[in-house]
């Protein structure tokens, strides 16, 4: 299994726009994001600081993508 890389929030924000989530609300620095098929995510965004892999892979969980698929879509990305 290949190891998460650490991604700054603003990446994942954008992953979760590619997928279709909009942004709901915010409350501080934490963005709230809703699915049409209601799936949700939130995303602390502290500037300057990347996400853990540990958050990163609770979003990934949360809106039912794999790792694999947002490896690739990094490596696209870039």
């Amino acid at each position: 299994m290949t190891r998460l890389p650490t991604v700054a929030s603003r990446t994942m924000i954008a992953f979760l726009k590619y997928l279709g989530f909009e942004k709901s609300r915010q409350h501080g620095s934490h963005i709230f994001f809703r699915h049409y098929d209601g799936r949700t995510a939130t995303v602390p965004d502290h500037k300057g600081e990347n996400l853990g892999r540990g958050i990163t892979n609770k979003i990934l969980h949360d809106v039912d993508v794999s790792r694999k698929d947002f490896i690739d879509w990094l490596g696209k990305k870039k």
